[in-house]
């Protein structure tokens, strides 16, 4: 980058390092080898109103666009996301009083339970689309919010490890992060468990599993991810969260909990902000 030039007789300033550590959180990514890593960059705002145990940003609700304490509102989260009764094996909705769904007793999935803390319809389809095409970050802590709500009403074992579902390079480079790895950071400062975006790999690239009937669901994801065999030995014995932003088929779920099983993982559990509706065929 070429340096600006002082003016005549002026004497040139010098330039803050980039890494240097500043408040107001406010975040700045960086790309590193696989994934945006953050880099926090310093203001100007006062250090005395920074500490001051009072003080805290407004922040306009993404849903209903009023000023209030976060991303997502109060009267927004208690509108579009209260409970609901799911099948404890998936994660799709079920009618009161029961513990599994039809399509989980018939053909159980290889992880042991799953999670999810909304449905994939409005407002959450928006601003999930937000966090994951549209440079959406500032709605990680709201969403982990969320997935964090769910997990204490199912009161989940703490997992060992938390590990984010993958991106193949295409897509990464698309988007420029992972929305995944983004939450499993988020979901593992709140848990104080171990999270790595680097255990995971999706060695082959996939179409959209949305628009594949449901054989051809299961063959696309078939050997597509793998463990990083250099960290299989730390998996074993270890209870595993997969972490994702929507679960649609879980075939890709699925594909990933086998993979993490055959590698000595004690037992896969799912967690994911939205769940859509299983598909029928």
């Amino acid at each position: 980058m070429a340096e600006l030039s002082a003016a005549p007789g002026a004497a040139a300033r010098p330039r803050p390092p980039l890494h240097r550590s500043i408040s107001a959180s406010r975040h700045y990514c960086l790309p590193s080898a696989q994934y945006i890593e953050e880099v926090i960059v310093q203001t100007e705002i006062p250090r005395v109103a920074r500490s001051a145990p009072w003080h805290r940003w407004p922040s306009q609700c993404a849903v209903c666009h009023g000023w209030g304490a976060g991303r997502i509102c109060g009267r927004c989260a208690k509108r579009f996301a209260d409970p609901v009764d799911r099948c404890r094996r998936c994660a799709a909705r079920v009618v009161a009083g029961i513990a599994l769904c039809g399509r989980c007793v018939r053909s159980p999935p290889s992880f042991e339970s799953a999670i999810a803390a909304v449905d994939y319809s409005h407002p959450w389809d928006r601003l999930i689309g937000d966090f994951k095409y549209r440079d959406g970050l500032d709605l990680g802590g709201a969403l982990c919010d969320l997935l964090m709500a769910a997990h204490q009403r199912h009161a989940a074992d703490t997992p060992d490890w938390l590990l984010p579902v993958p991106l193949g390079a295409q897509r990464l480079r698309e988007r420029g992060y992972n929305q995944s790895w983004v939450l499993a950071r988020l979901c593992s400062r709140r848990l104080g468990c171990r999270t790595d975006a680097s255990m995971l790999l999706r060695i082959r690239e996939t179409p959209h599993q949305l628009s594949l009937p449901r054989e051809r669901r299961l063959a696309n994801v078939r050997g597509a991810f793998a463990i990083e065999p250099t960290r299989r030995a730390e998996l074993i014995g270890r209870r595993i969260a997969l972490i994702d932003d929507v679960m649609t088929t879980q075939a890709t779920a699925d594909e990933l909990s086998r993979a993490l099983l055959v590698a000595g993982a004690q037992s896969v559990q799912v967690w994911v902000v939205a769940r859509t509706p299983p598909p029928e065929h």
